[in-house]
């Protein structure tokens, strides 16, 4: 059985970890939806890529409840962290205004504008100020 500083030292390496992750997130984000205006890409639409945004945008907010239960269980600051990004990989695959008004610009706006939240949340996670059951 793992000692109590051990534990600890084990969430401390995770939550670093998942804050790192939101700052990888922020700059692809930021790095995709800037080229995608630069150069004027339209998004390609595919059968495959609207139903896996649909399946996302039901999954992934069950998953993330489903991290915060087990994150307060285990009173795991990491799992909570990486909870509120599954919240924004969700919140990234409703991102659907060029398939809804025909607004090749408007997704990579949207995304753009979550950047600095990501961000946010990355700082936060690095931080420690995450506490379990706040979402």
């Amino acid at each position: 059985m793992q000692s109590h500083e051990t534990g600890e030292r084990r969430e401390q390496v995770a939550l670093k970890l998942v804050g790192i992750s939101f700052f990888v997130l922020a700059a692809y984000v930021a790095v995709a939806a800037g080229k995608t205006l630069v150069q004027r890409e339209p998004p390609q639409a595919s059968i495959v890529g609207v139903c896996l945004a649909a399946v996302s945008i039901v999954v992934m907010p069950l998953l993330a409840r489903a991290k915060r239960r087990v994150a307060s269980r285990l009173k795991s600051r990491a799992l909570v962290a990486d909870s509120r990004q599954t919240d924004l990989c969700a919140y990234l695959s409703g991102l659907a205004l060029n398939a809804l008004f025909g607004w090749w610009w408007a997704d990579s706006v949207a995304a753009i504008l979550m950047v600095p939240m990501i961000t946010r949340e990355g700082s936060e996670t690095l931080k420690g100020d995450t506490c379990n059951g706040c979402h």
